[in-house]
């Protein structure tokens, strides 16, 4: 009995990573790349419908889809993550380290893209700053829901 309680509040807390992540997505990460737009510094409009390979999604279901499976990623993680102010800084970390270097060094390689999006100005900004408030939304929603 005590293992069916342990896993169902185990999938439970996946779901809500993958809920968070999801979510996250759409309000943090789109709102920080939408204020970067706004001030120039990102030239890419955010929310984009482009359709992404293999299958044509619209990108922004794309980057929710995958925010949702990385939210999963920050739930099985956040246990090693720290109390207090630390664990907010922490989930920004995780966002702008984690997600990025991802994005950097595996996801533009399959691509077709230089290494680091080429470390131009811009990406080393952007990757970071929008990844990064992924991560504390990811993070807040989890403590809103009481996942944490």
């Amino acid at each position: 009995m005590a293992f069916v309680v342990t896993v169902r509040r185990g999938t439970n807390a996946l779901v809500a990573g993958f809920v968070a992540g999801f979510v996250a997505v759409l309000v943090f990460h789109q709102g920080m790349f939408t204020l970067l737009h706004a001030l120039g510094v990102a030239g890419a409009q955010p929310f984009s419908s482009h359709p992404v390979p293999p299958w044509g999604v619209p990108q922004i279901w794309s980057q929710s889809f995958w925010g949702g499976v990385w939210g999963i990623v920050f739930v099985l993680a956040q246990r090693c993550l720290p109390h207090g102010v630390g664990y907010w800084v922490a989930c920004f970390l995780f966002g702008a380290i984690a997600l990025t270097a991802v994005a950097w060094f595996v996801v533009a390689p399959l691509k077709g893209l230089p290494l680091g999006m080429g470390f131009s100005r811009a990406s080393l900004i952007i990757g970071p700053l929008v990844n990064g408030a992924w991560g504390l939304g990811t993070g807040f929603m989890l403590r809103w829901h009481g996942s944490t």
